[in-house]
């Protein structure tokens, strides 16, 4: 086995100049799985929908909800969650912690969602990290409580309730998926 030393370490000036689809973690390169999909793509956007429909209803307007965007955590990790929520505008890259973030699991993501990425997010302070799991259609959703993860929704059906930059939202798990 290769000893770690040994592995390659890039940057963010690195990851700039690939082609192609890269997230980039603590200056290692993961390639991401080819386009996602129908199912992946329809579950993405039923989330937007949903998030976007409420966030249009809350008082507070400063409420982003963004597809697919590069969020640049520092010189050695770049990743590129599925749906990232923020109370405040992004021009170019998402550049501060994320108030939540969704990833929909697939099979060749799974080890990279459930755990990397799990600790990643809970590291950098990631409010809520939801978890969508097309093929079971269930939703588990996971809320920073003294810089650790707890569980606090695991369900195929339901509603996950939860607040985001002072507005409450409400996912109905069955639309979702539908």
């Amino acid at each position: 086995m290769l000893p770690v030393e040994y592995i390659p370490r890039y940057t963010v000036e690195d990851y700039r100049k690939w082609k192609g689809d890269w997230e980039l973690i603590e200056g290692i390169p993961f390639a991401m799985t080819p386009s996602p999909f129908g199912k992946h793509q329809k579950i993405t956007g039923n989330l937007v929908t949903l998030l976007n429909i409420q966030r249009e209803n809350c008082l507070e307007k400063n409420i982003n909800v963004y597809v697919e965007l590069d969020w640049i955590i520092n010189d050695n990790t770049v990743v590129r969650p599925d749906v990232s929520v923020l109370c405040r505008e992004v021009d170019e890259y998402i550049k501060t912690t994320p108030e939540a973030i969704f990833e929909v699991v697939s099979k060749s993501t799974a080890l990279k969602d459930e755990k990397i990425k799990f600790e990643l997010y809970r590291e950098e302070g990631v409010k809520f990290y939801i978890l969508v799991y097309p093929d079971i259609k269930k939703v588990r959703a996971f809320r920073i409580n003294n810089r650790e993860y707890e569980k606090v929704f695991d369900d195929e059906d339901g509603i996950f309730s939860f607040n985001l930059c002072g507005c409450d939202f409400e996912l109905n798990i069955k639309k979702v998926f539908s």
